[in-house]
């Protein structure tokens, strides 16, 4: 069997100089160089005459050099090597930029394979930079860079796809390899062998063979996905919880008594969450909901039954901006209740809008004196402890890690119930794969009376009255968003370099420099005479807090800011969303954007400010002028740009492969079905000791976040 844990730099033509090179791609050992798969292919399957070639075709050719020359250009340092290549049909030329070994590799009379683009210049047609190989003949059998279908890898500096097919190839002759994936799986389905499937990937004969081979190969990480998925449910469901009794008159005199009525979509989330909560295992659900579609009040309804039965919610938000804003709309929406609402924050303590001390506050907490806590990152500290802690429930879920999570539930008897909440809508299949271990719960109607947010896209030549428009509505008394986008780096490869601190660093002075010229612009020339005010992530927690409200109660006209508005702020006098160089931004964040205005009854507008004249970009950008149903946004954000940007690896836990097969439903449902058929069948799987073994090293991989 091939040793896949060998390390790269013992395989021939690496060594201790290009084994740091292969490191930079996450090259380490011989399977991370067999699972660094093509991310395209040049298709020089037919071998065509010279005399056929035309100016920007991708062509192989065959023939004899037949004249070589090498010549250096002394003022700019440069070498061009050209060659005359000849078969029966006629001639042409290939230049080649800096590489004078070649002269030596392919002398004249040498049979060569060339394949690359035909160029046109001042001397005629010609093959630019070709690959090139030695052959024996004009019946060449062992190509591996210049015919048939060429793998094209992701590259770094130092290693290109040529040296890539050079190591791999000579790999594959000779592959044998334990297949973790049951015999009768495979021909259920008929995929080839792991083998067969890791050799055809990267040399296919044909585009099909190639889809079959990665079909197959994302399906080990799909079907171990929901392996883990199904485990971890059955571990949870396992778990000991409080079962909250369901009280009828409470929820129903309190869902009367709201100053406005909640849409289908929230009562059924409503009682899906309350019968959860009357379970004795933990409840582990996600709540999906389009901006503004009262996500918050439906998880406070449960929050207040736990509080009634005498135990404690916690309600997690990502920033202070957004605690705070939970804590005055859950306060003033139980302002006639018994129950007691703390705020817990770096830099705050409150019950029922009254300050308190940190400490105060913790030890109020620990007697079970506050039904429901609303914090950030602070309720998580050490020295936080609940009395009797039975929900909780974390806003925009992803942004909180597992081990945070933990800390919550750790030593105690009890495992809280957990409700997820995220506004970012996940089409279905995605988010029943990224999390498979949860029930899902759907918001998608939106409260009454909201108008639809008119969308528009201002090319350059536009801005002039659209900065008029929104001087208009100034004067009407309404308010402003304008959000920015970082400013680029200037050189990408050094952030990319630094370290994970560092880079965060960068990042974020990036967003401040960005918010500060666009403050500078609309204050200075734009709108000398208006009120504008700025937030960024460098200004701390109680001066953002500050600024909101004063944005809030209508102190300032604009407010120009990073994405950190796009989670969940609440200003219902503004009236619209200027989003600069909205091209930058995902379909699904600038969705989130929008959702920041027509928060009131009000006529909203939504101004997409981009001078990109990008197919795709308008595309995009089209689409959300289009439509306003975050759900459907989702899906055309995932079709237009792939899963992988839509999620991003990092967020979803999964290997690269299987992201990029989220839009393969039909590969999802039979990697769901035979997951759950090996469980039913072995719970342990102790009959299939590769894939158990696969299964261990998957969950050190992975994560659900």
């Amino acid at each position: 069997m091939t040793d896949l844990s060998l390390s790269i730099e013992k395989l021939k033509n690496v060594g201790q100089r290009n084994a740091p090179r292969l490191n930079r791609l996450g090259i380490k050992t011989l399977k991370d160089l067999l699972w660094h798969l093509p991310s395209k292919y040049e298709d020089y399957s037919e071998t065509i005459p010279i005399s056929d070639v035309s100016p920007g075709q991708k062509v192989n050719v065959q023939g004899e050099v037949v004249k070589i020359t090498t010549k250096k250009i002394f003022p700019r340092r440069l070498f061009i090597t050209d060659a005359i290549v000849k078969d029966m049909s006629g001639a042409v030329k290939a230049v080649w930029f800096n590489q004078p070994f070649i002269e030596n590799q392919l002398p004249e009379g040498a049979f060569v394979s060339l394949a690359g683009k035909v160029k046109t210049g001042k001397n005629g047609v010609y093959l630019a930079s070709p690959t090139y190989e030695k052959i024996s003949s004009f019946q060449p059998t062992t190509l591996k860079h210049t015919h048939g279908l060429v793998p094209v890898y992701p590259e770094t500096e130092g290693v290109t796809s040529k040296y890539l097919r050079f190591l791999i190839k000579p790999i594959l002759s000779d592959l044998q390899l334990n297949d973790p994936t049951p015999e009768s799986i495979l021909k259920k389905h008929g995929f080839p062998t792991l083998s067969d499937a890791i050799t055809t990937v990267h040399f296919p004969l044909s585009e099909n063979e190639a889809k079959t081979a990665r079909e197959r190969l994302a399906f080990d990480d799909l079907m171990l996905f929901q392996i883990k998925a199904l485990l971890e449910r059955r571990k949870l469901n396992q778990l000991k919880s409080v079962p909250i009794t369901f009280n009828e008159p409470l929820v129903k005199d309190f869902i009367s008594a709201l100053p406005f009525e909640l849409t289908g979509d929230q009562k059924i989330a409503v009682w899906e969450i309350l019968k959860d909560l009357g379970k004795k295992y933990p409840m582990n659900r996600l709540m999906e909901g389009d901006v503004g579609s009262g996500k918050t009040v439906v998880a406070l309804i449960a929050g207040l039954e736990v509080a009634a039965s005498g135990h404690q919610s916690v309600f997690l938000a990502p920033t202070e901006v957004l605690a705070y804003q939970h804590f005055k709309t859950i306060s003033s929406l139980l302002n006639n209740s018994p129950v007691k609402v703390g705020l817990l924050t770096g830099s705050t303590a409150q019950i029922n809008g009254e300050a308190i001390s940190k400490k105060g506050l913790k030890e109020r907490i620990l007697n079970n004196e506050v039904g429901i806590v609303i914090g950030t990152h602070a309720v998580i500290q050490k020295d936080v402890e609940f009395k009797s802690l039975a929900f909780l429930i974390i806003d925009e879920q992803h942004r909180f890690g597992v081990s945070q999570r933990a800390h919550l539930i750790k030593n105690r008897g009890l495992v809280p119930h957990l409700l997820s909440m995220t506004a970012t809508p996940i089409p279905r299949t995605l988010a029943l794969t990224i999390y498979g271990d949860l029930d899902i719960s759907i918001i998608r109607e939106k409260p009454k009376n909201r108008q639809k947010i008119v969308t528009k896209i201002i090319g350059q030549n536009q801005r002039k009255s659209a900065y008029q428009f929104m001087r208009e509505e100034v004067k009407k008394g309404k308010q402003i968003f304008v959000v920015c986008p970082r400013i680029e780096v200037s050189d990408p490869k050094s952030e990319i370099r630094t370290s994970g601190r560092q880079s965060k660093m960068n990042i974020l002075w990036a967003d401040v420099k960005a918010v500060e010229e666009e403050y500078k612009k609309l204050s200075q020339e734009i709108f000398p005479d208006l009120k504008i005010a700025m937030l960024h992530g460098k200004l701390k927690p109680k001066e953002k807090n500050r600024i909101m409200q004063e944005f809030k109660d209508s102190w300032h006209d604009i407010l120009v800011s990073t994405s950190v508005i796009e989670v969940g702020v609440d200003v219902p006098n503004a009236t619209i969303m200027a989003i600069e160089s909205a091209d930058r931004f995902g379909l699904a964040q600038l969705h989130q954007f929008r959702g920041r205005v027509g928060r009131d009854q009000h006529q909203s507008y939504c101004l997409l400010f981009s001078s990109s004249s990008d197919k795709t970009t308008s595309q995009r950008l089209k689409a959300l002028t289009e439509c306003d149903d975050g759900f459907e946004l989702a899906e055309k954000d995932m079709a237009i740009r792939g899963p992988g940007e839509f999620m991003g690896t990092k967020q979803s836990g999964l290997p690269d492969l299987a992201m990029a097969s989220l839009t393969n439903v039909e590969l999802i449902k039979k990697a769901r079905l035979e997951a759950r058929l090996l469980l039913k069948e072995d719970p342990s799987l102790n009959k299939y000791p590769l894939l158990r073994e696969r299964l261990a090293e998957f969950q050190k991989m992975t994560h659900f976040e």
